[in-house]
């Protein structure tokens, strides 16, 4: 063999050795230090166990706690069970979802109030068969408000639009949808309203009748409607004028008013019956006399046919 080949391949290995000595000495001296730094980075997180429902107070195994990192922490977050336990949830949680302040009430506040936020009235109206019970208004829902009634300055019935986009709290005594989607039967639905909107709610109730209209819940426009009134139900609709005579009462005589045009009546025709002739009657003709009688004869072989003259009367 060369021994020039030799001589390269040894100082290669030799090259090779002190490089991988050297790397592994870096290595084992900077593992020890990172790996503390992620444990120190490492924080606990309470998430929930399972699907937590609006309305439901939390207890100790409907959470856990979990690690993650101090950059993933979310904000409003949970770093002891002792934090959430006993609070009513305001907001649907799913499974392994972490528990923030924003989806808790403060403990104490059970049901309804908890689900109303600082400065907001909860309002419960009542609703007709066709939007309670019939079950088309869910919790959670937005809805127009619209109301009917006669107006102090109008004559006829007005419908108009009073409050729009307001969120359904309960219906009837349910403050959450049903898991499956089915109806709610209720009589009575509670809307949540500020101070002003409750109290257009409670005039609107009073003074007329009160339709909820449900509406996407993606659409926040507000529309701007007029009302409507009954003769724009009806078009050009106009009652028929009246055939009677306008009488007018004066003291001195009692005249019928210049002003309004005497309506003319065709005059009845009379017609006179005369009672004509009597028509004489045609005398019937005399019945045809009787046919003769016949006798008919037999004689071994023979027969012999004869006739009788009929009696005179």
């Amino acid at each position: 063999m060369d021994r020039r080949f030799l001589t390269v391949l040894g100082v290669s290995l030799v090259f090779a050795l002190v490089v991988s000595s050297i790397f592994y000495q870096m290595v084992g001296k900077a593992g020890p230090t990172q790996q503390s730094q992620v444990k120190t980075d490492l924080k606990d997180l309470v998430v929930a166990v399972k699907p937590i429902s609006v309305g439901v107070i939390i207890k100790p195994d409907d959470v856990k706690l979990t690690k993650v990192s101090t950059d993933a922490f979310p904000k409003g977050g949970f770093g002891k069970v002792e934090e959430v336990v006993s609070r009513p949830v305001i907001s649907n949680i799913l499974q392994d979802e972490p528990i923030i302040e924003g989806r808790l009430a403060l403990r104490g506040n059970q049901g309804l109030p908890s689900l109303i936020p600082v400065g907001m009235r909860a309002v419960p109206i009542r609703v007709n068969e066709v939007v309670g019970v019939a079950g088309f208004v869910m919790p959670g829902m937005k809805v127009d408000v619209l109301t009917t009634g006669r107006p102090p300055s109008g004559e006829g019935t007005v419908t108009t639009t009073v409050l729009q986009n307001m969120q359904v709290l309960s219906a009837g005594q349910a403050i959450q949808a049903d898991s499956r989607g089915q109806p709610i039967n209720a009589t009575t639905v509670t809307l949540l309203c500020t101070p002003e909107q409750a109290e257009t709610l409670t005039l609107a109730g009073s003074e007329g009748r009160i339709q909820l209209i449900l509406r996407n819940g993606n659409d926040n426009e507000l529309s701007k409607t007029a009302g409507r009134e009954v003769g724009q139900l009806f078009g050009g609709y106009t009652k028929a004028p009246s055939s009677k005579l306008k009488m007018t009462n004066n003291s001195s005589n009692n005249n019928v008013d210049d002003t309004v045009a005497p309506i003319h009546r065709p005059k009845p025709v009379v017609r006179r019956q005369v009672q004509a002739d009597p028509v004489p009657m045609a005398l019937a003709p005399p019945p045809p006399p009787p046919p003769p009688s016949e006798i008919v004869e037999f004689r071994g072989n023979i027969k012999t046919i004869g006739t009788v003259a009929p009696r005179a009367n």
